[in-house]
């Protein structure tokens, strides 16, 4: 009798560690067509069933990360530096507001501001007037611009910090436009001149993008040590002249790539972890790309991109005791590139880049309290010369303020956003599915041994 109930239970217990936490197959699997959802079925039991990414809900309630995360989390990727008329960076920010979002995430390109040489911030590369002449122009102006522009419109700023100019390396730009500069110092003493200029007005500021890859440390082997490094100084500067301000890491590119010019993603944030990247800085940035899957899906592997991917980015903050602070996206959307062009980032319908965008924001509010900002990619480019490249595809709006569905379907969201927690038991569950599963399917295994065993007689 003894024997039938723990098999019985270990029945239960086996059916119970393999049920999932979903209303549907596209909630599962992010997959809309069946056969997709068949396949992604049989990855999210090989994934559900592996240890679990270490999230430490229950530490949530910390002061650290609840004044992080206590924000919209209705941000923009914006370009309005290459807005040559204010009057359209105005309107932009004026729909940007109509539509809910919060916060722009908008670049202060080093290359832009102190151009010419060190502590130069004058831009002498035009002549306005046509009259032959190189006319002088304060480097600053149109930076200004936007950051009144902002405050008018109420909208918070993400200043994203990188792109050197050339002279800051030896090899000027033949080892990339984004290569580091030759002297750490020379950051630092940009990044606080950016801070004493907006301290009070630009509260946040992300140093760097995407060090581990795309090129964006250079033509070089990246490198998370000199990384670490610069945010370090970069995080010391600031905080020498705004205290209060809060410092994002540099979003790290989502790849399973190990070529030296790419480092995976989360061997590259451990590798920061142990050079002291700890206490360099108050926010976490991650990208959220959905690529081939919508943002339901559940599947979980290091090797595998989706949207979920930063799990595992807070599992390994976590483990070095950084439970405390959050994740900001940096980038989230997914790729309508038309058909004739490569699907580089994935591809889907402009309907289904729609809902997806409002989905990402509601799964986001709704299962994963660590995260804070997430900033759709991208508002939108200011002319239309760049309809050759996948990328293009991923904005809200086209460069005659023409709004494309994900712009009107994402506004119907942040102007009414509907949020049901998820229960704080479900996270219990999903970690200790795996053991579950493996003791249940242990005893069974066992139990079968024995029943095949020859009897005495």
């Amino acid at each position: 009798m003894l024997r039938k109930l723990v098999v019985t239970l270990s029945l239960v217990g086996l059916i119970m560690s393999l049920l999932p936490y979903a209303t549907s197959l596209y909630d599962l699997t992010g997959e809309e067509a069946w056969p997709g959802q068949l396949a992604g079925v049989v990855h999210w039991l090989n994934t559900a069933v592996r240890p679990q990414p270490h999230l430490a809900i229950h530490e949530l309630q910390a002061t650290a990360i609840a004044s992080t995360t206590a924000v919209s989390p209705f941000g923009v990727n914006t370009f309005l530096q290459s807005e040559v008329e204010p009057a359209k960076r105005e309107r932009s920010l004026q729909r940007i507001r109509d539509a809910g979002f919060r916060f722009i995430r908008q670049e202060f390109p080093w290359e832009d501001i102190e151009i010419h040489g060190k502590g130069d911030f004058s831009d002498r590369r035009n002549d306005l007037d046509g009259d032959g002449q190189v006319d002088e122009v304060d480097a600053w102006a149109k930076y200004d611009n936007i950051v009144d522009l902002a405050a008018q419109q109420d909208i918070a700023i993400i200043a994203r910090l990188g792109n050197p100019p050339a002279w800051t390396r030896a090899l000027t730009d033949t080892i990339g436009a984004y290569a580091p500069p030759d002297d750490f110092n020379d950051y630092g003493d940009f990044v606080a001149a950016v801070a004493a200029r907006y301290n009070g007005r630009i509260h946040h500021y992300q140093l760097w993008n995407e060090p581990n890859g795309n090129d964006e440390w250079g033509l070089q082997d990246v490198d998370p040590e000199a990384y670490t490094a610069l945010l370090c100084v970069g995080y010391q500067r600031i905080k020498a002249v705004d205290p209060d301000a809060v410092v994002l890491a540099g979003a790290l590119t989502p790849t399973v790539a190990m070529n030296g010019r790419n480092m995976n993603d989360l061997i590259f944030l451990e590798r920061m972890y142990q050079a002291g990247a700890g206490d360099c800085f108050d926010v976490m940035s991650a990208q959220g790309y959905g690529l081939w899957s919508g943002p339901t899906d559940q599947r979980l592997r290091p090797t595998v991109i989706n949207y979920p991917h930063h799990l595992f980015i807070r599992d390994i903050m976590v483990r070095h005791g950084d439970a405390a602070k959050p994740i900001w996206i940096s980038e989230m959307a997914w790729n309508a590139a038309p058909d004739w062009l490569p699907a580089t980032y994935g591809r889907v319908s402009e309907t289904q880049q729609a809902n997806y965008g409002a989905q990402a924001y509601q799964r986001a509010q709704e299962d994963w309290p660590w995260i804070g900002v997430i900033n759709y990619w991208f508002f939108k480019r200011p002319a239309d010369y760049e309809q050759d490249q996948p990328w293009y595809y991923f904005r809200l709006f086209e460069p005659d303020f023409t709004p494309l569905p994900a712009y009107d379907a994402l506004a119907a969201y942040a102007n009414n956003p509907t949020v049901a927690a998820t229960p704080g038991w479900v996270w219990t569950w999903l970690a200790l599915r795996p053991t579950l599963f493996i003791l249940s399917s242990a005893i069974l295994f066992f139990s079968l041994l024995h029943w095949l065993a020859p009897k005495e007689k």
